[in-house]
């Protein structure tokens, strides 16, 4: 089993943060500014490096105006209960 830190999700989380971003016209310094944080910040969760919590996630989803209900349906509409480690 890999670890909880190597799950292939977290990917996923971040190419749909960084596609509502983009359909939204934003840059990341934009949402930076929103979130009062760098820009280094927005551009370390979206390409993985840093992964977010949910706390983080739901302040980002708020600064791209985004429904978390709807956030977490896109997400879930995209992976499996099968591919949950145990």
């Amino acid at each position: 089993m890999a670890h909880p830190l190597h799950d292939h999700r977290y990917p996923l989380i971040a190419r749909l943060l960084t596609d509502l971003r983009k359909q939204r016209g934003l840059l990341q310094q934009e949402v930076a500014d929103r979130l009062g944080r760098t820009q280094t910040f927005v551009s370390k969760y979206e390409s993985g490096v840093r992964r977010i919590d949910v706390i983080e996630l739901l302040d980002i989803l708020q600064a791209l105006e985004a429904d978390p209900h709807e956030f977490i349906d896109r997400f879930q509409g995209q992976t499996s209960l099968s591919t949950l480690p145990r």
